[in-house]
């Protein structure tokens, strides 16, 4: 009897979820991107209640008139996260925290904002990378990133401390229709 002579077929992988896993990438937004943000916006609002009230202009929104720059992620082509950075307007709590702790002036702070990652994406760190991308992008500018994050969003409050932002105090602030708001502002590292 001939044994024909072949080698052993690979094992399963064990996990044959994760095999396949693409890796995310972060990139610039473009103004082609803006529908596929607004539609995971809205997936993001219909499942989390962010934002809190569905702008009436959501790409505005996604685009506030201080905007510096917005960072897509991608996973197997599909954005699926966004972050924005902007200059601070009057009033924002952050700055004006930031500003109080280190005496430089509001103008010298870029707020990251509309941070989110849809829920099928989420626990792959794409909130860190896309913070990170802000903060790079700050700091190239010569800004210090700074945030604030309602108080009852405790997910998004301890991946911020998770990843070494500073907590720098919590304030009241007004949120457009929801008039004074209880916030978390923090800012990045030094």
């Amino acid at each position: 009897m001939t044994h024909a002579n072949h080698s052993p077929a690979p094992a399963p992988d064990p996990c044959p979820a994760t095999a396949s896993r693409a890796l995310p990438t972060v990139r610039p937004r473009t103004a082609d991107d803006l529908d596929d943000c607004v539609r995971l916006l809205r997936e993001i609002h219909e499942k989390d209640g962010y934002p809190v009230s569905w702008p009436e202009r959501p790409a505005a929104w996604i685009t506030p008139p201080t905007f510096l720059g917005a960072w897509v992620a991608e996973l197997d082509g599909r954005i699926v996260g966004h972050v924005g950075l902007a200059g601070p307007r009057p009033g924002d709590g952050a700055a004006v925290e930031w500003s109080a702790r280190t005496g430089e002036d509001v103008s010298v702070c870029a707020m990251v904002n509309r941070l989110y990652v849809a829920p099928s994406a989420r626990g792959r760190d794409l909130g860190a990378l896309l913070l990170a991308e802000a903060d790079t992008a700050a700091r190239g500018r010569g800004l210090r990133a700074v945030l604030d994050v309602a108080v009852h969003d405790t997910a998004a409050a301890a991946l911020y401390e998770r990843l070494g932002w500073q907590l720098l105090a919590e304030v009241e602030q007004e949120w457009g229709p929801h008039g004074m708001v209880p916030v978390r502002c923090y800012a990045s590292r030094a």
